[in-house]
């Protein structure tokens, strides 16, 4: 039988190697010369607490989608792949719509049954496009509208499971259509317009994933555990967007991991958990789908 570890890493050592996952993501970025911010709860954390936010386990960066692209073709050759692995957006065992750096040798089991075994399931941070958006807002809302269905099929494909009757039927109507030409109107908007959106990263809602350009194009530096990475340069603009009042932290019954994974280790491999989940039994889990 499979040794599985008995203590199962705290959330301050999953947090230590993911900052391993950071400091080498933004190597390979200075050395090609790629820009990119933090984003989300990790620029938050940035911006409030100058690291993580002490019950957040997770990590986003966001790239405009050229330089996502450039990263994605040129990142392979410069990054440890010894120690680190950049899990691509739909490739051969990923069939989602934004890419990961993942940290070899650590285990980190998200809520959902795989169906491809061969996924690599070690610590991770997320790395996020952000697309043009069109000129209109009907046509910034038809390529909403695409990315639920981009993003439904890829969640499909990696093993979601909803108890909604509403999201079932719509994965399976999604599993009839075609990618290409959803995926084409999410990424085609005005070429070096004044709007992006980030209907790829997290896009619950289209009103909070609609940015001026220079979210992303004008970048400044903050400090985040113990190291300085690139931030808008508005970030107090954006941060405002996303959460309001951003400064004001939550009442103490909220603070609140969201537990993405349902277990971390970071001492041994997913591949020694290979027969966990088999022996689980999973609730239905009830994310959005983005």
């Amino acid at each position: 039988m499979t040794q599985h570890n008995e203590t199962p890493a705290t959330l301050a050592e999953h947090q230590e190697a993911m900052k391993r996952l950071l400091t080498e993501f933004d190597r390979v970025c200075k050395v090609l010369n790629i820009p990119y911010v933090l984003f989300a709860g990790t620029l938050l954390g940035a911006v409030r607490h100058q690291g993580f936010i002490p019950w957040d386990d997770d990590l986003d960066v966001l790239m405009l989608r050229e330089d996502y692209d450039r990263f994605l073709k040129e990142a392979p050759a410069v990054l440890d792949t010894d120690t680190f692995y950049l899990q691509q957006e739909f490739s051969e065992h990923w069939p989602l719509f934004f890419s990961k750096l993942r940290l070899n040798g650590t285990t980190c089991l998200e809520k959902y049954h795989p169906k491809d075994p061969a996924v690599h399931q070690g610590i991770y941070m997320d790395i996020f496009p952000c697309d043009d958006a069109r000129k209109t807002d009907l046509g910034r809302k038809l390529q909403f509208a695409a990315s639920k269905v981009v993003i439904a099929k890829a969640l499909d494909k990696r093993g979601y499971a909803t108890d909604s009757k509403k999201k079932r039927c719509f994965m399976a109507l999604c599993r009839l259509l075609p990618r290409k030409p959803f995926l084409w109107l999410v990424k085609t908007g005005a070429k070096n317009g004044d709007t992006v959106h980030s209907f790829f990263a997290a896009a619950k809602s289209y009103d909070k994933n609609i940015y001026p350009r220079r979210y992303f194009t004008q970048r400044t530096e903050a400090a985040f555990a113990g190291r300085s990475y690139p931030v808008p340069a508005d970030y107090d603009g954006l941060l405002r967007e996303i959460y309001g009042d951003y400064m004001q932290l939550p009442p103490p019954e909220q603070r609140v991991c969201k537990q993405h994974a349902i277990l971390v280790d970071t001492r041994q491999s997913y591949e020694m958990y290979a027969d966990y989940r088999d022996g689980m039994t999973f609730e239905v889990f009830t994310e959005s789908i983005r």
